[in-house]
This record gives C-alpha cells, structure tokens and sequence, in this order.
C-alpha cells in the first residue's frame, strides 16, 4: 500500500508533458519516474521522445533504458521496477512525480493491480500464427470471443492482441474478466494532473514533432536497431513510428507514407490515450494551447504541489 498519495502528470502524446514534468519536478524537490511503455528500451530515444541527457542531468528519472529491444518486456515487469524506485525514492527521504502517457502503465502503479499469468510458449505459437495471418486476422479472433477486450486494442498492436489470446490460452477466462478492477478508482492514492490540447492543435504538434524526429536522425536510430535486432521484439517493432521507418527502411514504402502512417497512429494513439485517462475521476484536467504543458506551468505546479 503507499503511504502518500503519488504525484503524476498524465496526457496524451506531445502534449509536452516531459518539458513541464522537469519543470514541476525542479520546483517540488522531486524525482521523475517515467510512465511510458515505450522509453524503457535502450537506444529508442529519438522515436519515443525520450528525454535527453541534459533533462535528465536536470532531474532524477528512473525506469528509462530498462530492457533491449530484442525482448518483449511485460507491464508486470515495469510495474515491479516502478515499485522498487519508489520504495527507493523514499528511503532517500525524496518525492516522485509520475510522468507520462501510458494509462496501462500509470494504473499498474498507482494501483493495486494484479496481472493475468504468462506461458511463453503459447505465446511463441500466438505470434508465429500472427506472422503467419496477420494482426488484423488475430485481432478479429480476439473480437469473436472477447469483444471488451478487442475494443480496447488497436488493430495494429499485434502484441496487446497476442497477449489477450495468451490469457484466454493459458486460463480459459477473457482477458477482460481480468479487467474488472481497473473500473475501480480508489480515493487517496494519487494526487494527477492531466493536459488537454485541442484536437487541432494537438494534431499540428504531433505532425510537426514526427518531422523534427526524422530531421534528428530517426533514420539512423531505426537502422541501428534493426542491425542489434529490432525485428525480433514483437513489442519493439510495433511501436509508433519504428514500425513504420522500418518498412521505409525495406523499400516496402516511401518516406513520406512512413511519416503520414507515424502522424497517423500518433494521433489515434492521442484519442486513445485522452478516452483512457477520462474515465480516471481522480485527475485533475488544465485546458492548455500550442504550447502544450508549458502554457499551464504555474496551473500545473500548484495543484500538485496541493
């Protein structure tokens, strides 16, 4: 059980949460523990807007460049590394701020949450079935039997899909059933803070943050870890816009359709994220405009700081 209530800033993707969650970390004498499923791979930095290594010079983060690429990595194993550097964070008698997009992940701390068993080898068959068929073939799989649980992936996410049909494998029981407790959101253990952005303007953020991204060298990232073994992580190779520069990268499209399909997924992702986050009565909602977080700043130290 925790014994303070966390502080965390949510929200969707380029919100500019990561700007603002160094800025109110700094002011709150507090350390940052990232929420986000994608920066706890090493060498994945440009592509998951990582931050850099001057922010992270500025303030202590934790649970970034956790695992290599080449392995899949559970949300129950992020969970048991989120644990252990918050019992760290207080031994040194400090205070951590949550910080990121990922509503899976930010439940799995703050919450008393168990997860479903694994069994690695009917997931090894899920995903040489998957190879085989396609994610769209197993996600309609996934719908015919456990429609909750198919509402809630995207299409795309072959690894969320495969997992699901690995619960209903290796229990017999939907995923969903698994699900029921994430309907309860207990008072006292979270103090969050969440930021809004327009549609459009969140839109126009994301495209131009996809475009920066690639004029940073997200290119040369993506090649790197296609070389150190991207394409074995069924995890790794589905994220946002490493998926898409790697069929660029295999001549299966042009770099423009890589970057429509990023800024496409990128704002699916966004909706998918903010519908998450909504149904959390505990957060606490600033309506920000093209500068992101950065627009409600002082809004946003306050309320956390209570």
């Amino acid at each position: 059980m925790l014994r303070d209530p966390l502080l965390a800033l949510v929200g969707p993707t380029a919100s500019g949460k990561t700007r603002a969650g160094i800025a109110i970390a700094e002011a709150l004498g507090a350390e940052i523990v990232s929420v986000d499923s994608a920066t706890i791979y090493r060498g994945m930095d440009v592509g998951s807007a990582k931050p850099t290594r001057a922010e992270r010079a500025r303030v202590r983060h934790h649970v970034l460049d956790v695992a290599d690429p080449d392995r899949t990595f559970t949300v129950a194993e992020y969970q048991r590394l989120a644990r252990v550097a918050l019992g760290d964070i207080r031994e040194r008698g400090s205070r951590a701020l949550l910080v990121g997009g990922s509503g899976l992940y930010f439940r799995a701390v703050v919450d008393e949450l168990r997860f479903p068993p694994t069994d690695a080898g009917a997931r090894a068959e899920l995903e040489h079935e998957a190879a085989l068929v396609g994610a769209g073939t197993m996600h309609r799989r996934l719908a015919s039997f456990d429609p909750a649980a198919a509402s809630r992936i995207e299409p795309e996410n072959v690894r969320r899909t495969i997992r699901a049909l690995e619960v209903a494998t290796v229990t017999g029981r939907c995923f969903s059933e698994f699900a029921e407790a994430w309907e309860r959101y207990p008072l006292g253990r979270v103090r969050a803070a969440g930021i809004q952005v327009p549609p459009d303007v969140l839109g126009a953020r994301i495209e131009q943050r996809v475009r920066e991204q690639i004029d940073a060298g997200f290119l040369d990232e993506v090649r790197a870890l296609l070389e150190r073994g991207l394409s074995r992580s069924t995890t790794a190779r589905q994220a946002i816009g490493y998926a898409e520069v790697s069929r660029f990268l295999a001549g299966e499209t042009t770099l423009d359709e890589a970057v429509a399909a990023t800024v496409r997924r990128s704002k699916a992702l966004a909706r998918r994220q903010m519908a998450w986050f909504r149904r959390d009565p505990r957060i606490g909602w600033f309506p920000a405009g093209a500068g992101g977080g950065t627009d409600v700043l002082d809004e946003l130290r306050e309320y956390l700081r209570g």
